[in-house]
């Protein structure tokens, strides 16, 4: 456990000066955990009274009255339970009969009765809708404005995925509510705030307190793998340190090696644990596909939905901004995504790893690519069209290629980003590694570009040959002109270049 005051320094500067805030962080990120730290906290000390209620069981209910009334339960459980002193506001059933102004005389009436200044902290809050969506927010804001005569909570925080412009959809919700985004009360720029990922040093922290507490070891490249594959998350770093030591290497006296944490994160792939599952449902949606898709194919998305969306995929915490450029927020996710996209077609590929191992074990790769482009021939053109990833479709198709052939011996590494102009791929068997770039064939440059971009990434990689894989997408071009093969000579480099 990381001592909670230092994640929270900026919500309680926030909540001291009596700000109406967000707390906006992805799934599992700890918020729930800060939140309820908080109350207690503050309710140990003698400058505030909190109230932590979790209002999910109200979520998409556009319906004011049945929302409301939901919401009020939530809320009397939470002052029976926290603050029994302070007592329900009288007359609480009538409350109901107007939904409308329900909540802001229920939070007027408890504030005035508390005798210190309230913060209320209300989680899950952007899983309300429609009508109850915007009434929650007029209610919060008639308050806001009220606070002078100190008849109102002292602090309201918002907590939830999505940043609070993000909490109405319609235009005519936003029409409704168009003082959202402004100083009253919920300045989306200077009072929202996050909970920050784990640094290097912290995830050091909590292995050193395992070994403090049992006497097992991480070894320091272990430390750092479980912070450069999870970037820090909570609940991947929590994830994999978990599964190691509890199901792994369940022998106190054994360290933990980078070996264990590499097999620790293959393991929570393929289990599809909740977290990994919540990650995969959000793929779905529309918001989220017009970032992905594009970012997989290494392309840019289009500039009516780039801010938005961007905005919103890196509120959820499955992308970041990092040296200026969007990326997949951690090495765990960047590898979950295409492999949940493209999994029910790898798993009705008939090929596998055995036709193409030399007889020292080493992979094939001429044959592979030979195997590829029959598949991409007589199925894979096809079933890359039913991608609801359109855009990178043949990109999603290969890597399920890919990964059938190699799983059991071998690893697909992919880099990916929006705007980056390709996928890269390294193919890691048995101690040697592979460079594919995959890259959509545009225009007669295309070529030229992509051949510099894989001396780059060969040079990065500290290899001397590699491959590069071209989607032609003409379809008035016969496919004997468009499975092609040919070797080049770029830069020092040898570059294998396979049509499709």
């Amino acid at each position: 456990m990381l001592p909670p005051e230092r994640r929270l320094g900026r919500m309680m500067r926030l909540i001291d000066d009596g700000k109406f805030f967000t707390l906006q962080a992805g799934r599992q990120t700890g918020k729930t955990t800060s939140a309820r730290w908080l109350v207690r906290h503050y309710n140990a000390g003698d400058r505030f009274r909190a109230l932590w209620v979790d209002v999910q069981t109200a979520r998409e209910d556009p319906d004011p009255k049945s929302a409301f009334a939901t919401v009020l339960e939530k809320l009397d459980d939470a002052v029976e339970r926290t603050l029994p002193d302070l007592g329900l506001p009288a007359a609480r059933d009538r409350l109901l009969e107007r939904p409308q102004t329900a909540l802001l005389h229920y939070l007027r009436d408890l504030a005035t009765r508390c005798p210190l200044p309230l913060v209320v902290l209300i989680d899950e809050a952007d899983g309300l809708v429609g009508p109850s969506m915007v009434s929650f927010l007029t209610q919060l804001r008639d308050g806001y404005i009220a606070r002078p005569e100190g008849r109102f909570p002292h602090s309201v925080v918002l907590i939830g995925a999505r940043a609070v412009r993000d909490y109405v959809v319609s235009q005519k919700e936003r029409r409704a509510v168009a003082w959202l985004g402004t100083t009253s009360p919920f300045n989306i720029t200077a009072e929202a705030t996050t909970l920050g990922a784990f640094s290097a040093a912290e995830v050091g922290e909590l292995c050193a307190q395992h070994t403090t507490a049992t006497g097992q070891r991480f070894e320091p490249e272990a430390v750092a793998a479980i912070h450069d594959l999870s970037q820090g998350h909570p609940w991947l770093v929590n994830a994999l340190a978990d599964r190691i030591v509890d199901r792994d290497v369940e022998d106190r006296g054994q360290p933990i090696t980078p070996a264990h944490v590499e097999a620790a994160k293959e393991a929570i792939i393929l289990e599809r644990r909740t977290h990994i599952d919540s990650l995969v449902a959000r793929l779905s949606e529309p918001r989220v596909r017009r970032i992905i898709d594009p970012m997989l194919a290494g392309e840019r998305a289009t500039p009516d939905t780039l801010h938005d969306d961007l905005a919103y995929v890196i509120g959820l915490g499955i992308v970041r901004i990092h040296q200026g450029h969007a990326e997949i927020a951690n090495p765990i996710y960047r590898e979950v995504i295409p492999r949940a996209l493209s999994y029910d077609q790898q798993v009705q590929i008939e090929q596998s790893g055995a036709p193409f191992i030399l007889p020292d074990g080493a992979l094939d790769m001429p044959r592979l690519m030979d195997a590829w482009q029959e598949f991409w021939r007589e199925d894979g053109h096809v079933a890359a069209e039913g991608f609801g990833y359109r855009e990178s479709g043949p990109h999603l198709m290969l890597m399920a290629f890919l990964q059938r052939v190699v799983n059991g011996g071998g690893r697909v590494e992919r880099e990916y980003g929006l705007g980056r102009g390709a996928l890269d791929l390294i193919i890691e068997w048995r101690g040697a590694r592979h460079v594919v770039e995959v890259k959509l064939r545009r225009d007669t440059q295309t070529e030229e570009r992509a051949l510099d971009q894989v001396v780059r990434y060969l040079d990065h990689a500290g290899l001397d040959e590699g491959w590069l894989v071209l989607f032609d997408l003409r379809s008035t071009q016969p496919w004997a002109e468009r499975l092609t093969r040919e070797t080049v000579e770029r830069g020092g480099k040898r570059i294998h270049v396979v049509g499709c």
